[in-house]
């Protein structure tokens, strides 16, 4: 059985570098105009995140992971080779891979994001869950419109972020991502599927809401990221090219987010008791 990484709550290889001094950590700071555009528009695009190195070492990785038979699979939390609804096109998505991989637990330590993360949330950044979602060469599915906080109610209060980082160069051809800004200013909205129909969520839209949904894609270069609220509607269109759309995601909480349910938080985890603060070996702090 493999080594559970959820144990070590600092890098375990040299993928990242953490910075010693106060300078070195000021050259990852967003800028003002950039946390103020994240704010009114409720995301924020471009940030480079990884360099071609880092980019490579996690595809490594993620080749192994693909496999469901490859040591720590017991690890991940969910597992979905194909979570497609549609059996003509494949969506791989999977959660835990930071407890298997070490370039996969280390990005989490990456101060690109723990320093953008921390402005963002406006304090001290604690890991929620990672994700993996890999749209294949040619028949990649689709990612429905969603709210990622619609799947969180579990955890309060709404105090979430959520970091998207391409693999591979993100076009609107291959399934980028796609936002409707200032949608984080809706409220919560029913739950329409995830990797079912993409335009499902529109049934639960008001006519006001379906007047502003104006998709804008997020065409990304491989190492970059984008943020966005837990509010935000975003999705992803199929990918019919022939290169992949591979992206990890880390979803990380401003520290002090409390459980609101008794039952555990994620599939294998010990239950958080309602009103407790989510903290300790599956939920580490990654930046003061």
């Amino acid at each position: 059985m493999a080594a559970d990484l959820a144990q070590r709550h600092e890098p375990v290889s040299d993928l990242v570098r953490i910075p010693s001094t106060p300078a070195e950590w000021d050259r990852y700071r967003l800028s003002d105009e950039q946390v103020a555009f994240y704010h009114e528009n409720g995301y924020l695009k471009g940030v480079r995140l990884l360099d071609e190195e880092q980019v490579e070492r996690l595809r490594t990785e993620l080749t192994d992971l693909f496999n469901p038979e490859c040591d720590g699979h017991e690890l991940f939390y969910e597992y979905h080779s194909n979570e497609s609804a549609d059996p003509s096109r494949v969506l791989f998505h999977a959660l835990g891979a930071w407890r298997i991989k070490p370039s996969f637990h280390d990005i989490l330590w990456n101060p690109a994001f723990t320093m953008a993360a921390s402005q963002l949330l406006d304090g001290a950044v604690r890991f929620w869950h990672d994700q993996l979602f890999c749209k294949p060469a040619r028949d990649g599915g689709v990612v429905a419109w969603h709210q990622d906080y619609s799947y969180w109610t579990r955890t309060k209060p709404m105090a979430h972020l959520t970091c998207w980082i391409g693999l591979d160069d993100s076009t609107v051809e291959n399934g980028c991502l796609q936002y409707i800004p200032k949608s984080h200013r809706w409220d919560l909205l029913p739950i329409t599927g995830l990797a079912g129909k993409m335009d499902a969520i529109r049934k639960v839209l008001t006519p006001e809401q379906m007047d502003a949904f104006q998709p804008v894609p997020i065409e990304l270069k491989k190492g970059e990221c984008s943020f966005h609220h837990p509010l935000l509607i975003h999705g992803s269109q199929e990918n019919r090219t022939d290169r992949p759309r591979r992206a990890v995601v880390i979803n990380a909480i401003r520290d002090g987010v409390r459980s609101d349910s008794n039952e555990p938080l994620l599939k294998g985890v010990p239950a958080v008791p309602a009103g407790k603060t989510i903290d300790g070996l599956f939920f580490p702090l990654l930046k003061c």
